[in-house]
């Protein structure tokens, strides 16, 4: 890729990675419609890897198909941005470990932050099914750009 098409191509996506985390911080902490209010007061948390997602995709017909995909998808399609475009914004390489760590970082830095604030819930699943989308993300963006110096050269 040409030294303009780089610097464009990140800057683009710094634009896109400040929007992201801006929305991130806004559906974390502020959307009352997913039930992120400062006012409910009460502690809600799950420490016991894997029990929320077993319980969706057990009870998915009580729970609804919908509310299924948007609990377990959301989380990990929400997560796919930060792992594309984390890399994107450098201008070192980063590698696969390195946006993982970042993801499941920040991952843990939001769930931390819910249970202090007593907004939304402090849930490990959370943290796996983020991670899970950083490491995506980090996949498409490898697949789209990587692949192509690769077959450049």
């Amino acid at each position: 890729m040409k030294k303009e098409t780089e610097k464009y191509v990140r800057f683009v996506s710094r634009v896109f990675f400040g929007l992201y985390l801006l929305l991130l911080v806004y559906l974390m902490f502020f959307a009352e419609e997913w039930g992120r209010s400062m006012l409910e007061g009460d502690y809600r948390y799950n420490l016991m890897p894997f029990r929320e997602i077993r319980r969706y995709l057990t009870y998915h017909s009580q729970i609804g198909p919908w509310r299924v995909f948007w609990n377990l998808g959301g989380n990990v399609i929400g997560f796919v941005p930060y792992g594309a475009l984390l890399p994107a914004i450098r201008r070192k390489k980063m590698s696969f470990w390195k946006v993982a760590l970042l993801s499941f970082e920040l991952t843990l830095f939001i769930e931390i932050s819910q249970l202090i604030l007593r907004v939304g819930s402090c849930d490990v699943d959370d943290m796996i099914l983020n991670t899970l989308g950083g490491c995506i993300g980090y996949g498409i963006y490898w697949m789209v750009f990587c692949k192509k110096r690769k077959e450049a050269l």
